[in-house]
């Protein structure tokens, strides 16, 4: 009883701390500015089982994607091994789904290649990060906690997955030699051939089994909920993410602008002196985004849902050739803002107070210039990030408030206001060009 009180106590624990990191973020993304993307949910629901359950743009990377898989379908499907151990584990039981015989003999089996494949692909992950050294993975704004991030979860990852074979294996020697508890199921492919000759060999007494096997069990369940509490900090957050951001994608064509309706109405009003002004209408007091609060809570959830993955920087032509811009940059200044004004706001007991810093503080104009919203990002983007939409809500910033475009911009704009066109010519000398000379 005492080892089942002591589990269901740090389960309360381990999922009223997750509970509580989680009501953060969702408060943290309700900051933004409210956009309705309730509309054609047959449409997003396909979106979604496209790309978040299907995978299919991970696809234009073969090798990637394959690795990512076997890592997607070992979360899922191992999980569903951890709901019989948190049964056992409140009910002091042991492996109490095996009254599904021949199905639960089939279903351990699977999850040991499952686990198997999951500790092959994340040892080939370290690899391609830390000995092949991909170039996407050695930019500047990866170092530091996202690069020890990525490590961490990848380490944890291959530890349970051995400490999962490890139970088995020690679980299965048990049964060989008929321990009353360890009644005889499961079927262990992996274990049998990796693990179980060891422990054969070493003659462990039954008492040495047990506990490696308890401590196995135990350090597999602890590291799960520990993980589950880490997941809030990483951008490994995007496992749960991924499902309701691609469900609100953006379903408009790509490059698409949207009016400002604040703008569109001044105009108007201003064309026509004598039309009514709208009830309820309040002139706008501020355009473009200055901070994270000035964002949608799309703009804001993207931010929680970044993998750091870097395949938007990568496919970039602007930092390709070798301009200061990085959409993963963009998205990760996004979150680390955001971050900053929700402690600000829990420091100050639910309000924000101005800390003289904004979203501007952390991605440079410089950046936001570079931009030649091509899509290539959003194209790439394997959860449908938009990284381009707060590029261009920024720059309205800066142009809208603060007229600070680049000199060929604001040559441009003179140019739109007195002559109708981007060119230094009166209109009416634009057909000039059709007279003889």
């Amino acid at each position: 009883m005492i080892e089942q009180l002591v589990f269901v106590a740090v389960m309360a624990v381990s999922i009223w701390l997750f509970a509580r990191n989680l009501g953060k973020i969702r408060r943290n993304i309700l900051l933004g500015k409210d956009v309705d993307l309730s509309d054609n949910k047959a449409e997003r629901w396909k979106t979604m089982l496209k790309v978040a359950f299907g995978q299919t743009k991970m696809a234009a990377r073969p090798v990637p994607f394959l690795l990512h898989l076997i890592v997607y379908v070992g979360f899922v499907l191992i999980n569903i091994e951890v709901v019989e151990i948190l049964i056992d584990g409140v009910f002091g039981t042991h492996r109490v789904l095996s009254v599904l015989g021949p199905v639960y003999n089939a279903a351990i089996g699977f999850f040991e290649w499952l686990a198997f494949g999951v500790l092959v692909a994340c040892i080939f992950f370290l690899c391609r990060r830390y000995v092949v050294k991909l170039a996407r993975f050695r930019s500047p704004e990866l170092s530091g906690f996202p690069n020890r991030d990525a490590a961490t979860i990848l380490f944890v990852e291959i530890i349970l997955m051995a400490a999962l074979l490890c139970m088995n294996a020690a679980d299965q020697l048990l049964q060989i030699r008929g321990h009353e508890h360890y009644i005889a199921a499961g079927s262990f492919p992996v274990s049998s051939w990796l693990l179980l000759p060891l422990f054969e060999s070493t003659n462990l007494s039954d008492g040495l089994l047990i506990g490696i096997e308890r401590a196995a069990w135990w350090f597999h369940i602890l590291g799960i909920f520990a993980f589950m509490n880490y997941l809030p900090f990483s951008k490994h957050f995007h496992i749960i993410m991924a499902f309701p951001n691609t469900f609100y994608s953006n379903l408009q064509a790509k490059g698409q602008f949207n009016n400002m309706a604040s703008v569109t109405q001044e105009v108007k009003l201003m064309l026509d002196p004598s039309a009514a002004t709208p009830e309820g209408y309040q002139p706008p007091t501020s355009f473009g985004v200055k901070d994270v609060q000035d964002l949608t809570w799309k703009n804001l959830m993207d931010a929680y849902t970044c993998t750091e993955c870097g395949r938007c920087t990568s496919s970039c032509p602007q930092n390709n050739t070798g301009k200061l811009l990085s959409p993963r940059k963009i998205m990760m200044d996004v979150r680390d803002r955001l971050e900053e004004v929700g402690k600000n706001i829990d420091d100050h007991k639910g309000t924000f107070t101005d800390d003289g810093k904004n979203l501007h503080t952390y991605i440079s104009e410089a950046e936001l210039w570079a931009c030649n919203t091509c899509n290539a990002c959003v194209e790439a983007c394997p959860v449908n990030i938009n990284p381009m939409e707060i590029i261009v809500e920024m720059r309205r910033y800066k142009v809208m408030e603060q007229s600070a475009a680049p000199q060929s911009w604001n040559m441009m704009f003179n140019n739109l206001e007195n002559n109708q066109a981007p060119w230094q010519f009166s209109p009416m000398d634009r057909a000039n060009w059709t007279q003889e000379a």
